[in-house]
C-alpha cells in the first residue's frame, strides 16, 4: 500500500495529467485536492485526446475510482458539462466518481466578480472562472458547500445572504434580481445531477488507506502558484504544494508516503507575474509552437523560459518532493544548445534561493549555463538508452544539480511515450 502525491514543480501545465494517468493503473483512488475548473490536463490515450478540468486524470483508467476533494471549488455547470462530454467519449462514471460534501460551489456571481476585477485593472491574469471569489467566500465563512447546495432551503437562504453581502460590487454589473434569477435558472437540474456523486470522500479515502489500497493525490496548477509559497500575488487561491494534499482531501498528513514532482524540461507560465528565466521572444516563440504551449482551459499562449534550478529547488523544498518526472524532453530536440538558469543576479548580488521580495522576483536576471543540444525524433524512444547521448546527459545533469532522482522521462503526450528509468523507488514502485 502507498499514498502518493503528484505535484506541479513549476507554474502549472507541467504535464501532471499524463503522469497521473500513467501511474493510475495501479491506484485504487485518484483524488484532486485543490483548484477548480481553471485547471486543465490534456491526456492522450491510443491517439485519442481527452481534456480534463475538474475530473481527476484517473477517470481514464477503467477500474480506478476518482474523487473531487473538499479543497476543490466546483462549478456545477462546468462539472455537468465535463461529465457529459466524457461520457460521449465513452468514459464510464458508474460508481467511479465522487464529489466531497465539503467542496465549495462556484456560482454565477463568483464568475461575474472575477471578470469585474480582471477587466477593471485589478486583475492578475486569471481564467475568469470564479475560482478566486469562491475561495474568498470560503475564507470569509459565507461559502456554499456541496452539502448546502443539495438542500434547496439552505441554498436559497445562503444565496440571498451572499448577494446582499456582495451587492456593492455586483450591482455595478446588473440588478441583483437578475443575478439571483441566473443562479436559480438551472438549479434543480444541476442539483439532481450532482446528488448521486456527492459523498463523504474523506471517509472513503480513510477507509481505503486502512484497507491497504493505493491512493494517488493529484494537484492542479504548480508550486510557484501556491497561495503561500508562490509568486504572490500572482498565484492561485489554494495550496497546490503537497501540504495541501491532506487538508484538501481529508486524510492524515502522516498517510502521505511519497511526493512526485512534475517539471518540464524547460519552464512555462500563463498569465501575469514574475518569470525570471523567461526567454527572449524569438526563441520562446519557436519553442511555444513546437511544444504547442497553449492553455488547455483557455487556449492562452504560455510564456516560455529556460529550466530554472533556483525555482525548482524552492518547489522541491516547500513541497517535500522525493523525485521528479521530467516531461516534454522531445520539445527541446533540434532546437540548438540548451540554456539553464542556475542562479539570479539582482542589485549586484547572486541569488541561489528564490527571493521573497516582489521587486527581486520582477527584476532578477537569470545566470545561464549553456549545455549541448541534441537532435532526432525522441518520440519513439521507450528506454533511456534509446535517447541521444546529449539528451541522456541533460537529464543526468539536472538530476545531479538538483540532487534528486528522475525516475520518469516523458517524450510525448501518449502513455507509451513514458520512459521508466527507475522503478525501484520506495512507494513510487507500487504505482509503476
Amino acid at each position: 500500500m502507498a499514498t502518493l502525491v503528484v505535484v506541479g514543480a513549476q507554474w502549472g501545465d507541467e504535464g501532471k495529467g499524463k503522469i497521473v494517468h500513467f501511474l493510475a493503473k495501479k491506484a485504487r483512488y485518484v483524488a484532486r485536492y485543490q483548484g477548480g475548473n481553471n485547471a486543465g490536463h490534456t491526456v492522450v490515450v491510443g491517439g485519442k485526446r481527452y481534456a480534463l478540468h475538474l475530473i481527476p486524470s484517473g477517470i481514464l483508467m477503467k477500474e480506478t475510482k476518482n474523487i473531487i476533494g473538499s479543497g476543490v471549488v466546483l462549478s456545477p455547470r462546468a462539472f455537468r458539462e465535463e461529465v457529459l462530454g466524457l461520457q460521449k467519449q465513452g468514459i464510464n462514471f458508474r460508481q467511479r466518481l465522487f464529489v466531497s460534501f465539503g467542496a465549495h460551489v462556484i456560482l454565477p456571481y463568483h464568475i461575474l466578480l472575477d471578470g469585474l476585477r480582471e477587466d477593471s485593472g485589478r486583475g492578475i491574469g486569471t481564467t475568469k472562472r470564479g475560482i478566486g471569489p469562491c475561495y474568498e467566500d470560503k475564507v470569509a465563512r459565507i461559502g456554499i458547500r456541496v452539502c448546502d447546495y443539495l438542500e434547496p432551503e439552505t441554498f436559497k437562504k445562503l444565496v440571498v445572504q451572499n448577494l446582499k453581502i456582495r451587492s456593492a460590487e455586483l450591482s455595478r454589473l446588473k440588478p441583483l434580481s437578475a443575478i439571483e434569477k441566473e443562479v436559480f435558472a438551472d438549479y434543480d437540474l444541476l442539483r439532481r445531477f450532482i446528488s448521486p456523486y456527492a459523498k463523504d470522500t474523506s471517509l472513503l479515502l480513510s477507509q481505503a488507506i486502512a484497507a491497504g489500497e493505493n491512493i494517488l493525490l493529484e494537484s492542479a496548477q504548480g508550486a510557484m502558484l501556491d497561495l503561500d509559497f508562490g509568486t504572490y500575488p500572482f498565484v492561485t487561491s489554494s495550496s497546490p504544494i503537497a501540504g495541501g494534499a491532506a487538508t484538501g482531501s481529508g486524510i492524515s498528513p502522516a498517510a502521505v508516503q511519497f511526493v512526485l514532482g512534475v517539471s518540464k524540461a524547460y519552464t512555462t507560465r500563463v498569465g501575469l507575474g514574475p518569470f525570471p528565466s523567461e526567454m527572449e521572444a524569438k526563441r520562446g516563440d519557436d519553442l511555444r509552437e513546437k511544444g504547442r504551449e497553449y492553455g488547455t482551459t483557455t487556449g492562452r499562449p504560455r510564456r516560455i523560459g529556460s529550466l530554472d534550478l533556483v525555482q525548482l529547488r524552492h518547489a522541491i523544498r516547500v513541497s517535500g518532493i522525493n523525485a521528479l518526472a521530467v516531461t516534454k524532453l522531445d520539445t527541446l530536440s533540434n532546437t540548438g544548445s540548451i540554456e539553464v538558469t542556475t542562479a539570479y543576479r539582482w542589485k549586484g548580488k547572486t541569488l541561489t534561493h528564490f527571493p521573497w521580495s516582489r521587486k527581486a522576483q520582477e527584476e532578477a536576471k537569470p545566470v545561464l549555463t549553456r549545455l549541448p543540444g541534441f537532435s532526432g525524433n525522441l518520440e519513439s524512444a521507450r528506454r533511456f538508452s534509446d535517447l541521444p547521448k546529449a539528451a541522456q546527459d541533460y537529464i543526468l545533469w539536472i538530476e545531479k544539480n538538483l540532487n534528486i532522482p528522475i525516475p520518469l522521462v516523458s517524450v510525448g503526450p501518449d502513455l507509451r511515450q513514458t520512459i521508466v528509468r527507475d522503478s525501484s523507488l520506495s512507494s513510487l514502485a507500487d504505482f509503476i
